[in-house]
């Protein structure tokens, strides 16, 4: 008996990850440049990733991240870039605003086509919207599935992939730990959106994003819990998640609190 409990133990010691070290990048909309300041502050730590899954925000991080780019690098691309470029309004008919541009930038500046081209393996969570479920993609056609991930419902036309709408991953798991979780060694998660109280006006545009941030924040609960390393950037909750010219503000946050997180855990 002695013997058996022994073996048990051992073989939870033992037990085999895929990875070493994953990341979960929140989605927040601009607040996600706090991701990048995040990235680099473990970079210059000598601390990266094995695998990544991003929500929304998250997601175009990580996408980037997983093609390769350093995170100065792809602040630099956004900030030679303003919300006009990716977004326009349109007829409401069917959404409140059109995210062409902003699929044109993603198909001109991401190098790769297909997930399997990506040199860390990267997870895009959306949402499966005729279904009503988390949808987590791995493999296919990377910027349709980017796309999805971002795609908030009313303000943005659902992306069709393969006969299904898509929509934004925040619905059901703003937050991405857990389709990570028990493939991680470690995983350290980083949300941008932990408060969500900022300003709004009586808008439709205003009132339905704020009341997906709800959702957003109530969703994440779960998978703060599961982070070996958690860093909930709370000091750019009053930025807007269309607030583009304050990108290297919002960048600076993230760096800074994950430097402070880091030497906060080494003392």
């Amino acid at each position: 008996m002695e013997n058996q409990i022994i073996a048990k133990q051992k073989n939870y010691i033992e037990k085999h990850y895929p990875y070493d070290i994953g990341l979960a990048l929140s989605g927040g909309g601009a607040k996600g440049f706090a991701h990048l300041g995040a990235l680099q502050a473990l970079e210059e730590k000598g601390i990266r990733p094995d695998i990544i899954a991003g929500t929304s925000a998250g997601a175009v991080v990580g996408a980037f991240y997983a093609c390769g780019f350093k995170p100065k690098e792809i602040l630099k691309i956004f900030l030679e870039h303003d919300l006009r470029d990716f977004v326009s309004l349109t007829l409401p008919k069917e959404a409140l605003l059109k995210y062409d541009g902003f699929r044109k930038f993603l198909e001109e500046k991401l190098p790769v086509k297909r997930f399997e081209e990506l040199k860390i393996p990267f997870y895009a969570i959306a949402t499966d919207f005729d279904k009503g479920e988390c949808k987590v993609f791995t493999e296919g056609e990377l910027v349709p599935k980017v796309m999805a991930s971002c795609t908030i419902p009313i303000v943005f036309k659902p992306i069709m992939i393969d006969g299904v709408r898509y929509v934004d991953g925040g619905l059901f798991k703003n937050f991405p730990v857990t389709p990570i979780r028990d493939m991680c060694r470690k995983v350290i998660g980083v949300n941008v959106c932990p408060k969500q109280m900022e300003e709004y006006e009586d808008n439709i545009l205003r009132v339905a994003i704020r009341s997906y941030l709800f959702l957003f924040k109530q969703n994440a609960v779960e998978d703060t819990e599961l982070c070996d390393l958690l860093l909930e950037v709370d000091s750019i909750d009053d930025y807007s998640i269309f607030d583009l010219k304050n990108a290297y503000k919002i960048y600076n946050q993230g760096y800074t609190q994950m430097i402070e997180l880091l030497e906060k855990i080494n003392n």
